[in-house]
């Protein structure tokens, strides 16, 4: 297993960014954005992803020098266009400023059109955590997902992420519509491995845990059946609606073309309502007593972002791991 250091792969992919025609500013905020996806074990939106991000600037549909622009102001809520800039640049700071909103008004909205993938969702999450808030987020996709009981692809694997901070480690739900995204559909395939439980349909028809075979169908599993299809809707629906952008429809069905989408970002500060101390209380109980449930292989019950925690620690300390053939293609860019 080849591993890099943190500030290694910062490094190479700020050089490839500043190529590209990024300030050093945004180019080492888009790295550090990268990298850090990485280091948390998320490698199928990390580095991985890279080459792909790259492509979307050189084809004209990532623009380096857009920003945000301020629409609208409906009290705690915003409008703000993208502007086909940097997915993740245009979440980042669209996440600011909601946070912002929320330290005066104790709660702030953001809605977002006209953006890009934001690659990992799970970062704006942490960021909001990070700042002390709780953090909500979601963003719609192009359609990918059959609708429970279809098999063509009308509705996005619309990531949800739901964060609330806490000193002993945040709480960090970052979930996909499908049973399994197909960052990691197609990271189990490049492995060689089965998934742990069935994923999706083959192109017969049948239920699988072959990945490729999912993506060979693009049938992948919504969770919960007919629940995480009828939730994939409704964040479209809230989505486009917010944002006043498009919906799942109306986006490109190209993965390399995918652009244009609209993302909800929700800050609530709880300080402003029962405090940051008791805010902390509430958050240990639930988790200690949440852990305190039996485990059939003897192991503790692991709450949503706990496992990121312990990988960024092991990689920060060990090396960041990365695919060779990943690297060397970013080593030429």
């Amino acid at each position: 297993m080849l591993r890099v250091s943190h500030d290694e792969l910062l490094n190479a992919l700020l050089r490839v960014l500043l190529k590209l025609g990024f300030t050093e500013e945004r180019g080492r905020r888009c790295a550090q954005l990268f990298a850090g996806t990485t280091c948390d074990g998320i490698y199928s939106h990390g580095l991985n992803r890279f080459p792909r991000f790259v492509r979307t600037i050189q084809n004209g549909l990532v623009d380096v020098h857009a920003q945000p622009k301020f629409v609208q102001s409906y009290g705690s809520l915003e409008r703000w266009d993208g502007r086909s800039g940097p997915g993740n640049l245009n979440a980042w700071q669209s996440m600011e400023r909601a946070i912002a909103l929320a330290r005066g008004n104790g709660i702030g909205c953001v809605a977002l059109a006209n953006t890009n993938h934001w690659m990992r969702g799970g970062t704006y999450g942490w960021q909001a955590a990070d700042a002390g808030v709780i953090g909500i987020c979601w963003t719609n996709t192009l359609p990918n997902l059959p609708p429970w009981g279809a098999s063509d692809p009308r509705i996005g694997n619309n990531p949800l992420v739901i964060a609330v901070p806490r000193s002993a480690g945040h709480v960090v739900l970052d979930t996909a519509m499908s049973q399994f995204s197909y960052g990691a559909l197609a990271s189990s395939r490049a492995k060689g491995e089965l998934l742990p439980v069935d994923g999706g349909f083959d192109t017969r028809g049948r239920l699988t845990r072959d990945p490729g075979e999912i993506e060979k169908s693009s049938r992948p599993l919504p969770i919960g059946y007919w629940k995480g299809s009828g939730l994939a809707l409704m964040l479209d629906l809230l989505g486009g609606i917010l944002s006043g952008g498009q919906v799942t429809y109306q986006i490109p069905a190209d993965p390399e073309r995918e652009s244009r989408l609209s993302q909800v970002f929700l800050a609530l500060d709880p300080s402003s309502m029962s405090g940051k101390e008791k805010t902390e209380e509430i958050a240990n109980q639930v988790i200690a007593h949440f852990q305190s449930s039996g485990h059939g292989k003897g192991e503790r019950v692991r709450y949503p972002g706990e496992r990121v925690l312990k990988t960024r620690a092991e990689n920060m300390r060990l090396g960041i791991p990365v695919d060779p053939s990943v690297w060397e293609q970013v080593q030429e860019m």
